[in-house]
């Protein structure tokens, strides 16, 4: 073999001068070779699996909060509505029907209550259809007109 000739990877002697010494082509996979990297096969799908199972539980968390401030608002904006109503001197009749109008096909408890000349609406409601029983509430105050 010449000095000046390169073969294979531009070292010389290339793949063919180094078949007879032992060493390995660097694109043939290793036989036996129990290194570093060995028992890593399959680890990044691993931790991809696992990364991806808490991405959606942080997806879930965040999902459950924010229905939860979505039922807590329309609460809120029914008791408030209702303390209205009431502050009109309507009949707790019509004080609850305002509060169920504004919570809708949700549903929920509405509670009236007198003293004096204020009158105090609480309203909650289910903000979970999973069946965990976990509710959102509001009330509000209002001073009843003469």
């Amino acid at each position: 073999m010449s000095v000046g000739r390169r073969g294979r990877g531009g070292r010389p002697g290339g793949a063919a001068g180094d078949a007879g010494r032992g060493v390995r082509d660097r694109g043939a996979p290793a036989e036996g070779v129990t290194g570093t990297g060995a028992g890593d096969r399959g680890a990044v799908t691993a931790e991809l699996a696992v990364g991806m199972v808490a991405v959606a539980a942080v997806l879930v968390a965040v999902l459950a909060v924010g229905a939860a401030t979505v039922v807590r608002l329309t609460c809120l904006d029914a008791a408030r509505t209702a303390a209205r109503v009431a502050a009109l001197g309507e009949p707790d009749g019509e004080v609850v029907d305002a509060a169920r109008r504004v919570l809708g096909a949700r549903g929920g408890d509405v509670r009236v209550q007198r003293e004096g000349r204020w009158v105090t609406v609480a309203v909650s409601a289910p903000f979970s259809t999973w069946g965990t029983g976990l509710r959102a509430a509001a009330s509000a105050t209002a001073w009843t007109e003469p």
